[in-house]
Protein backbone atom coordinates (compact mmCIF):
# COMPACT_ATOMS: atom_id res chain seq x y z
CA UNK A 1 0.00 0.00 0.00
CA UNK A 2 1.50 3.39 -1.01
CA UNK A 3 1.18 6.57 0.98
CA UNK A 4 -1.39 7.63 -1.57
CA UNK A 5 -3.67 4.76 -0.54
CA UNK A 6 -6.08 5.23 2.35
CA UNK A 7 -7.67 2.91 4.87
CA UNK A 8 -11.49 3.15 4.62
CA UNK A 9 -13.41 4.01 7.73
CA UNK A 10 -15.74 1.32 9.04
CA UNK A 11 -19.26 2.58 8.36
CA UNK A 12 -18.19 6.19 8.77
CA UNK A 13 -20.77 8.67 7.50
CA UNK A 14 -18.15 10.80 5.78
CA UNK A 15 -16.67 7.80 3.99
CA UNK A 16 -20.14 6.84 2.77
CA UNK A 17 -20.81 10.36 1.56
CA UNK A 18 -17.64 10.35 -0.53
CA UNK A 19 -18.27 7.06 -2.33
CA UNK A 20 -20.51 8.61 -4.99
CA UNK A 21 -19.68 10.71 -8.02
CA UNK A 22 -20.33 14.09 -6.41
CA UNK A 23 -17.38 16.41 -5.79
CA UNK A 24 -16.22 16.21 -2.19
CA UNK A 25 -17.67 19.53 -0.97
CA UNK A 26 -21.00 18.84 -2.67
CA UNK A 27 -21.13 15.34 -1.19
CA UNK A 28 -20.40 16.55 2.33
CA UNK A 29 -23.06 19.26 2.10
CA UNK A 30 -25.72 17.04 0.58
CA UNK A 31 -25.24 14.47 3.34
CA UNK A 32 -25.76 17.11 6.05
CA UNK A 33 -22.25 16.63 7.44
CA UNK A 34 -21.26 20.28 7.01
CA UNK A 35 -24.33 21.61 8.79
CA UNK A 36 -23.80 19.09 11.60
CA UNK A 37 -20.45 20.69 12.47
CA UNK A 38 -22.05 23.82 13.92
CA UNK A 39 -23.69 24.04 17.30
CA UNK A 40 -26.52 26.46 18.17
CA UNK A 41 -24.91 29.87 18.46
CA UNK A 42 -22.54 29.12 15.61
CA UNK A 43 -19.58 27.50 17.34
CA UNK A 44 -17.83 24.59 15.68
CA UNK A 45 -18.05 21.18 17.34
CA UNK A 46 -14.36 20.28 17.50
CA UNK A 47 -14.95 16.53 17.91
CA UNK A 48 -17.12 16.34 14.79
CA UNK A 49 -14.66 18.58 12.96
CA UNK A 50 -11.81 16.23 13.79
CA UNK A 51 -13.74 13.18 12.61
CA UNK A 52 -14.74 14.85 9.36
CA UNK A 53 -11.20 16.00 8.51
CA UNK A 54 -9.76 12.58 9.37
CA UNK A 55 -12.27 10.87 7.11
CA UNK A 56 -11.63 13.26 4.22
CA UNK A 57 -7.87 12.83 4.70
CA UNK A 58 -8.36 9.06 4.59
CA UNK A 59 -9.73 9.15 1.05
CA UNK A 60 -8.56 12.37 -0.61
CA UNK A 61 -5.35 14.13 -1.67
CA UNK A 62 -3.99 16.71 0.75
CA UNK A 63 -5.15 19.55 -1.50
CA UNK A 64 -8.78 18.44 -1.31
CA UNK A 65 -8.61 18.21 2.48
CA UNK A 66 -7.06 21.68 2.58
CA UNK A 67 -9.96 23.04 0.56
CA UNK A 68 -12.48 21.48 2.93
CA UNK A 69 -10.57 22.56 6.04
CA UNK A 70 -10.43 26.25 5.13
CA UNK A 71 -14.14 26.34 4.32
CA UNK A 72 -15.54 24.45 7.31
CA UNK A 73 -13.21 26.01 9.90
CA UNK A 74 -12.82 29.62 8.74
CA UNK A 75 -14.68 30.85 5.67
CA UNK A 76 -18.10 29.36 6.36
CA UNK A 77 -18.13 30.10 10.12
CA UNK A 78 -17.23 33.72 9.30
CA UNK A 79 -20.08 33.93 6.81
CA UNK A 80 -22.47 32.29 9.26
CA UNK A 81 -21.46 34.85 11.90
CA UNK A 82 -21.83 37.86 9.61
CA UNK A 83 -24.80 36.76 7.48
CA UNK A 84 -26.60 33.87 9.21
CA UNK A 85 -29.76 34.26 7.11
CA UNK A 86 -28.16 35.07 3.75
CA UNK A 87 -29.03 32.71 0.86
CA UNK A 88 -25.32 32.14 0.17
CA UNK A 89 -24.82 30.88 3.72
CA UNK A 90 -27.42 28.18 3.16
CA UNK A 91 -25.99 27.32 -0.26
CA UNK A 92 -22.44 26.88 1.04
CA UNK A 93 -23.60 24.88 4.06
CA UNK A 94 -25.54 22.56 1.73
CA UNK A 95 -22.49 22.09 -0.49
CA UNK A 96 -24.14 23.81 -3.45
CA UNK A 97 -21.69 26.74 -3.44
CA UNK A 98 -17.98 27.14 -2.67
CA UNK A 99 -16.63 30.00 -0.57
CA UNK A 100 -13.03 31.27 -0.56
CA UNK A 101 -11.40 33.31 2.19
CA UNK A 102 -9.17 35.92 0.53
CA UNK A 103 -7.01 37.51 3.21
CA UNK A 104 -3.36 37.35 2.16
CA UNK A 105 -2.33 40.11 -0.25
CA UNK A 106 0.05 39.70 -3.16
CA UNK A 107 3.55 40.32 -1.79
CA UNK A 108 2.38 40.99 1.77
CA UNK A 109 2.88 37.60 3.39
CA UNK A 110 1.50 37.26 6.90
CA UNK A 111 1.60 40.99 7.73
CA UNK A 112 -2.12 41.55 7.40
CA UNK A 113 -1.85 45.03 8.90
CA UNK A 114 0.04 46.03 5.73
CA UNK A 115 -2.73 44.95 3.33
CA UNK A 116 -2.83 46.94 0.13
CA UNK A 117 -6.25 45.71 -1.00
CA UNK A 118 -8.83 48.33 -0.20
CA UNK A 119 -12.23 49.76 -0.95
CA UNK A 120 -13.98 53.09 -0.94
CA UNK A 121 -17.66 53.87 -0.62
CA UNK A 122 -19.43 56.60 -2.56
CA UNK A 123 -23.07 56.82 -1.60
CA UNK A 124 -24.58 53.37 -1.94
CA UNK A 125 -21.75 51.99 -4.12
CA UNK A 126 -18.47 50.34 -3.17
CA UNK A 127 -15.31 50.07 -5.30
CA UNK A 128 -12.80 47.33 -4.45
CA UNK A 129 -9.23 47.18 -5.76
CA UNK A 130 -6.36 44.87 -4.87
CA UNK A 131 -4.75 41.49 -5.35
CA UNK A 132 -4.75 38.33 -3.23
CA UNK A 133 -2.39 35.41 -3.59
CA UNK A 134 -2.32 31.70 -2.71
CA UNK A 135 -6.05 31.63 -2.09
CA UNK A 136 -7.46 28.17 -1.39
CA UNK A 137 -10.59 27.35 -3.44
CA UNK A 138 -10.02 30.44 -5.61
CA UNK A 139 -10.55 28.55 -8.87
CA UNK A 140 -13.78 26.89 -7.74
CA UNK A 141 -15.28 29.66 -5.60
CA UNK A 142 -18.71 31.14 -6.18
CA UNK A 143 -17.85 34.00 -3.84
CA UNK A 144 -14.91 35.51 -1.98
CA UNK A 145 -14.70 36.88 1.54
CA UNK A 146 -12.13 39.62 0.96
CA UNK A 147 -10.25 41.28 3.81
CA UNK A 148 -9.67 44.87 2.69
CA UNK A 149 -8.78 48.18 4.23
CA UNK A 150 -11.08 51.17 4.25
CA UNK A 151 -8.65 53.46 6.05
CA UNK A 152 -4.94 54.19 5.54
CA UNK A 153 -4.07 53.53 9.18
CA UNK A 154 -2.63 50.25 10.49
CA UNK A 155 -5.08 50.06 13.40
CA UNK A 156 -7.10 46.84 13.51
CA UNK A 157 -10.31 48.85 12.95
CA UNK A 158 -9.02 49.95 9.52
CA UNK A 159 -10.17 46.70 7.87
CA UNK A 160 -13.45 45.07 6.87
CA UNK A 161 -14.65 42.01 5.04
CA UNK A 162 -16.29 42.44 1.66
CA UNK A 163 -18.43 39.69 0.10
CA UNK A 164 -17.59 39.53 -3.61
CA UNK A 165 -19.32 37.29 -6.18
CA UNK A 166 -16.70 35.43 -8.21
CA UNK A 167 -18.41 36.46 -11.45
CA UNK A 168 -18.46 40.19 -10.65
CA UNK A 169 -16.88 42.33 -13.39
CA UNK A 170 -13.27 43.13 -12.50
CA UNK A 171 -12.61 39.84 -10.67
CA UNK A 172 -9.80 37.82 -12.28
CA UNK A 173 -8.56 34.45 -11.02
CA UNK A 174 -5.19 33.07 -12.12
CA UNK A 175 -4.10 29.53 -11.20
CA UNK A 176 -1.22 29.48 -8.73
CA UNK A 177 1.98 28.26 -10.38
CA UNK A 178 2.51 25.04 -8.45
CA UNK A 179 2.28 21.32 -9.13
CA UNK A 180 1.33 20.68 -5.50
CA UNK A 181 -2.00 20.57 -3.67
CA UNK A 182 -4.18 18.90 -6.30
CA UNK A 183 -7.81 19.69 -5.56
CA UNK A 184 -7.21 22.82 -3.47
CA UNK A 185 -8.19 25.16 -6.30
CA UNK A 186 -5.27 27.46 -5.46
CA UNK A 187 -5.26 30.76 -7.29
CA UNK A 188 -4.28 34.41 -7.23
CA UNK A 189 -7.22 36.82 -7.38
CA UNK A 190 -7.17 40.38 -8.72
CA UNK A 191 -9.92 42.90 -8.03
CA UNK A 192 -9.79 45.73 -10.56
CA UNK A 193 -12.29 48.46 -9.71
CA UNK A 194 -14.93 45.92 -8.72
CA UNK A 195 -18.27 47.70 -8.27
CA UNK A 196 -20.58 46.39 -5.54
CA UNK A 197 -23.41 47.64 -3.33
CA UNK A 198 -22.20 49.24 -0.12
CA UNK A 199 -24.00 46.41 1.69
CA UNK A 200 -21.24 44.08 0.44
CA UNK A 201 -19.31 45.06 3.58
CA UNK A 202 -20.29 42.33 6.03
CA UNK A 203 -19.82 41.77 9.74
CA UNK A 204 -19.57 45.48 10.49
CA UNK A 205 -17.31 48.17 9.09
CA UNK A 206 -13.94 48.08 10.87
CA UNK A 207 -14.46 44.58 12.28
CA UNK A 208 -12.49 42.71 9.64
CA UNK A 209 -9.42 41.96 11.76
CA UNK A 210 -11.53 40.97 14.76
CA UNK A 211 -13.54 38.55 12.64
CA UNK A 212 -10.39 37.19 11.01
CA UNK A 213 -8.69 36.58 14.37
CA UNK A 214 -11.79 34.86 15.71
CA UNK A 215 -12.13 32.43 12.84
CA UNK A 216 -8.46 31.85 12.05
CA UNK A 217 -8.25 30.47 15.59
CA UNK A 218 -10.72 27.74 14.60
CA UNK A 219 -8.79 27.06 11.40
CA UNK A 220 -5.62 26.54 13.45
CA UNK A 221 -7.43 24.07 15.69
CA UNK A 222 -8.72 22.30 12.58
CA UNK A 223 -5.15 22.13 11.29
CA UNK A 224 -4.09 20.39 14.48
CA UNK A 225 -6.90 17.85 14.28
CA UNK A 226 -6.04 17.17 10.65
CA UNK A 227 -2.33 16.89 11.49
CA UNK A 228 -3.05 14.12 14.00
CA UNK A 229 -5.00 12.17 11.37
CA UNK A 230 -2.35 12.69 8.70
CA UNK A 231 0.54 11.64 10.95
CA UNK A 232 -1.36 8.59 12.16
CA UNK A 233 -2.06 7.52 8.58
CA UNK A 234 1.54 7.94 7.43
CA UNK A 235 2.92 6.21 10.52
CA UNK A 236 0.59 3.26 10.04
CA UNK A 237 1.72 2.92 6.44
CA UNK A 238 5.37 3.20 7.48
CA UNK A 239 5.07 0.53 10.17
CA UNK A 240 3.40 -1.80 7.68
CA UNK A 241 6.32 -1.35 5.28
CA UNK A 242 8.90 -1.85 8.01
CA UNK A 243 7.29 -5.13 9.05
CA UNK A 244 7.48 -6.68 5.59
CA UNK A 245 10.15 -9.41 5.53
CA UNK A 246 12.93 -9.23 2.98
CA UNK A 247 14.19 -12.21 0.97
CA UNK A 248 16.07 -13.43 4.03
CA UNK A 249 12.96 -13.43 6.23
CA UNK A 250 13.97 -10.43 8.34
CA UNK A 251 12.47 -6.97 8.46
CA UNK A 252 13.59 -3.46 9.39
CA UNK A 253 11.03 -3.52 12.20
CA UNK A 254 13.36 -5.84 14.09
CA UNK A 255 16.00 -3.09 14.26
CA UNK A 256 15.89 -1.52 17.77
CA UNK A 257 16.87 1.89 16.42
CA UNK A 258 14.04 1.89 13.90
CA UNK A 259 11.53 0.87 16.57
CA UNK A 260 12.72 3.65 18.88
CA UNK A 261 12.42 6.23 16.13
CA UNK A 262 8.86 5.16 15.35
CA UNK A 263 8.02 5.20 19.06
CA UNK A 264 9.35 8.75 19.28
CA UNK A 265 7.08 9.78 16.41
CA UNK A 266 4.09 8.15 18.09
CA UNK A 267 4.85 10.03 21.31
CA UNK A 268 4.88 13.32 19.41
CA UNK A 269 1.55 12.63 17.72
CA UNK A 270 -0.06 11.71 21.04
CA UNK A 271 1.31 14.94 22.51
CA UNK A 272 -0.21 16.92 19.63
CA UNK A 273 -3.54 15.17 20.13
CA UNK A 274 -3.44 16.12 23.83
CA UNK A 275 -2.78 19.74 22.88
CA UNK A 276 -5.78 19.68 20.52
CA UNK A 277 -8.07 18.08 23.10
CA UNK A 278 -7.03 20.63 25.74
CA UNK A 279 -7.25 23.62 23.43
CA UNK A 280 -10.45 22.51 21.68
CA UNK A 281 -13.01 24.03 24.08
CA UNK A 282 -10.99 27.22 24.47
CA UNK A 283 -10.88 27.73 20.72
CA UNK A 284 -14.36 26.50 19.81
CA UNK A 285 -16.17 28.31 22.61
CA UNK A 286 -13.97 31.36 23.30
CA UNK A 287 -11.89 31.67 20.11
CA UNK A 288 -8.85 31.90 22.36
CA UNK A 289 -5.90 33.01 20.22
CA UNK A 290 -3.20 31.70 22.56
CA UNK A 291 -4.73 28.22 22.66
CA UNK A 292 -4.95 28.25 18.86
CA UNK A 293 -1.32 29.38 18.62
CA UNK A 294 -0.20 26.46 20.77
CA UNK A 295 -2.00 24.09 18.40
CA UNK A 296 -0.46 25.82 15.39
CA UNK A 297 3.10 25.52 16.71
CA UNK A 298 2.67 21.93 17.86
CA UNK A 299 1.08 20.92 14.54
CA UNK A 300 3.85 22.37 12.40
CA UNK A 301 6.62 20.87 14.54
CA UNK A 302 4.98 17.45 14.79
CA UNK A 303 4.17 17.08 11.09
CA UNK A 304 7.66 18.21 10.11
CA UNK A 305 9.31 15.71 12.44
CA UNK A 306 7.03 12.73 11.80
CA UNK A 307 6.89 13.00 8.02
CA UNK A 308 10.61 13.68 7.87
CA UNK A 309 11.34 10.53 9.87
CA UNK A 310 8.88 8.46 7.85
CA UNK A 311 10.41 9.73 4.62
CA UNK A 312 13.83 8.58 5.82
CA UNK A 313 12.47 5.17 6.76
CA UNK A 314 10.81 4.77 3.35
CA UNK A 315 14.17 5.21 1.67
CA UNK A 316 14.27 5.52 -2.12
CA UNK A 317 10.66 4.32 -2.37
CA UNK A 318 9.59 7.62 -0.86
CA UNK A 319 10.48 9.37 -4.13
CA UNK A 320 8.17 7.23 -6.27
CA UNK A 321 4.87 8.61 -7.56
CA UNK A 322 2.47 8.72 -4.63
CA UNK A 323 5.40 8.40 -2.23
CA UNK A 324 5.89 10.09 1.11
CA UNK A 325 8.36 12.68 -0.17
CA UNK A 326 5.70 14.60 -2.11
CA UNK A 327 3.35 14.40 0.84
CA UNK A 328 6.14 15.68 3.07
CA UNK A 329 6.58 18.68 0.77
CA UNK A 330 2.86 19.47 0.74
CA UNK A 331 2.61 19.02 4.50
CA UNK A 332 4.86 22.05 4.94
CA UNK A 333 1.56 23.94 4.66
CA UNK A 334 0.95 23.16 8.35
CA UNK A 335 3.74 25.60 9.20
CA UNK A 336 2.58 28.30 6.78
CA UNK A 337 -1.18 28.23 6.21
CA UNK A 338 -3.22 30.20 8.73
CA UNK A 339 -0.18 32.30 9.60
CA UNK A 340 3.44 31.20 9.79
CA UNK A 341 4.76 29.67 13.00
CA UNK A 342 6.73 32.80 13.86
CA UNK A 343 3.48 34.78 14.06
CA UNK A 344 2.03 32.21 16.47
CA UNK A 345 5.17 32.36 18.62
CA UNK A 346 4.98 36.17 18.75
CA UNK A 347 1.39 35.87 19.92
CA UNK A 348 2.43 33.56 22.76
CA UNK A 349 5.29 35.88 23.69
CA UNK A 350 2.77 38.70 24.07
CA UNK A 351 0.90 36.54 26.61
CA UNK A 352 3.99 35.24 28.42
CA UNK A 353 2.93 36.24 31.95
CA UNK A 354 -0.53 34.66 31.66
CA UNK A 355 0.91 31.51 30.14
CA UNK A 356 3.58 31.14 32.82
CA UNK A 357 0.90 31.58 35.47
CA UNK A 358 -1.14 28.87 33.75
CA UNK A 359 1.66 26.34 34.29
CA UNK A 360 1.40 26.55 38.08
CA UNK A 361 -0.06 23.50 39.84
Amino acid sequence: MSVGDRTPGAGDAVARALTGERPVWSALGASGLIAALYEPGGRVNSERLGRLLAAVDASQPIGVTLGVCVQVAAALPLLRTALPDHPLTAEVTAGRAVLALAATDSGRGSQLSSLGSGYRIDGDRLTLTGAKRWITNARTADAFLVLARHDEGRHFTSFSFVLVPADAPGVTVTPTRTELFDGAGLGDVTFTGVQLPATAVIGGRGRGMALFARHIATERLAGGLWAVALCRRVLADTVERLRRPDDGGTSLWQDPGVRRNVAGCLARVHELRAVCVTAGPWVAERHDSAAAARVKIASADTVDHVLGECARLHGAAGFLDGGVQRLRTEAAVFGIGGGVGEVARELLADRVDDLLHGLAW
